[in-house]
């Protein structure tokens, strides 16, 4: 797991974890980013299940909740196969385009 942080967004890309392992060191490490927006780059993968990205829907909805953006990266699954509560993007362009525009709800009361 490789961790970048720019300004109020860490970047926490995923290297040779299984995405199980991924969401626990994620879980272990929450008040490090609960202050940030997070993108999950999970572009190394291949292949991924709808399962796998469900195993992040715990921690998307904690850190949603707290008025901050999750949003994952992969280009190996198709975003309508995912729950609406995850935001899946194939590109970091996107993800960031995401946090913008949510950025922008939030400063607006919505």
């Amino acid at each position: 797991m490789i961790i970048d942080q720019e300004e109020n967004i860490s970047i926490i890309t995923q290297e040779k974890s299984t995405i199980i392992e991924l969401v626990k060191k994620l879980e272990a490490l929450y008040p490090k980013f609960e202050n940030h927006n997070i993108i999950i780059k999970l572009s190394s993968l291949e292949q991924i299940s709808t399962q796998n990205i469900v195993e992040f829907l715990r921690l998307s909805n904690t850190h949603r909740t707290a008025k901050q953006s999750f949003v994952i990266v992969s280009n190996a699954l198709n975003s309508n196969d995912t729950p609406d509560e995850i935001i899946v993007v194939p590109t970091l362009k996107e993800a960031y385009d995401i946090i913008e525009m949510e950025e922008m709800e939030r400063d607006l009361g919505f």
